[in-house]
């Protein structure tokens, strides 16, 4: 898969989470409640796919990326 390709099916992937994610909300899903589920669900799929390990290791990599402001979603991104 092409580096535009895969930039693409990320971005696709993304609205189609934050699409439910909206969905969730407005069926009166707690924030805090949907997030954790969020991450249980994709490390539970990580670690299927990679293993526990590699998955630990990548889990610590997150504090200096969310520090760095990685995961913030810029005012533009939340409206699509």
């Amino acid at each position: 898969m092409s580096e535009a390709d895969s930039d693409a099916q990320k971005a696709r992937a993304l609205d189609l989470i934050l699409d439910a994610w909206e969905k969730a909300l407005g069926e009166k899903i707690e924030p805090e409640v949907l997030a954790s589920v969020a991450i249980y669900a994709a490390l539970v799929d990580m670690i299927d796919r990679y293993g526990a390990e590699a998955v630990a290791d990548f889990c610590a990599t997150l504090p200096k990326r969310v520090r760095a402001g990685e995961f913030t979603l810029s005012e533009e991104d939340r409206k699509g």
